[in-house]
Order: structure tokens, then C-alpha cells, then sequence
């Protein structure tokens, strides 16, 4: 049973989660003619201020993006 997980920043809408989690089976399932019904996503969503790049939070590089 293929089990995958998916770090994402918090915020997304859930449509969009949905999303992912459709097209991360179907592709699984078609890669290793696994059938869709096996196929675990496990998405985990992170607050932007638990998550960094380049040594600052991602909370603070949207403040200074916008």
C-alpha cells in the first residue's frame, strides 16, 4: 500500500487540497499499477510561521513580498 506524504504551507483552500490529493493518487496508482483504492495521502499543513527559506519564516518574506 503506497503511502504518501505532502508538506504544505497552511492556507490553501481545500478545493486545492482535494485536488492534490486526486491527482498524487491517480498518478501513484498509475506509476505502480497499484489500485487507487490503496493509495494513502497523508497532507500535513504547516503554519507559515513554522516553516523557512533562506533563514527567514515564510510568514515574514509575504510581509516583505507584498
Amino acid at each position: 500500500m503506497p503511502i504518501i506524504h505532502v508538506n504544505l504551507i497552511e492556507g490553501r483552500p481545500k478545493e486545492k487540497v482535494s485536488e492534490v490529493i486526486r491527482n498524487i493518487t491517480a498518478t501513484v496508482s498509475e506509476t505502480l499499477d497499484a489500485p487507487a483504492e490503496n493509495v494513502r495521502v497523508l497532507v500535513t499543513e504547516i503554519p507559515s510561521t513554522h516553516w523557512g527559506a533562506a533563514g527567514m519564516p515564510m510568514s515574514e518574506k509575504r510581509v516583505l513580498n507584498n
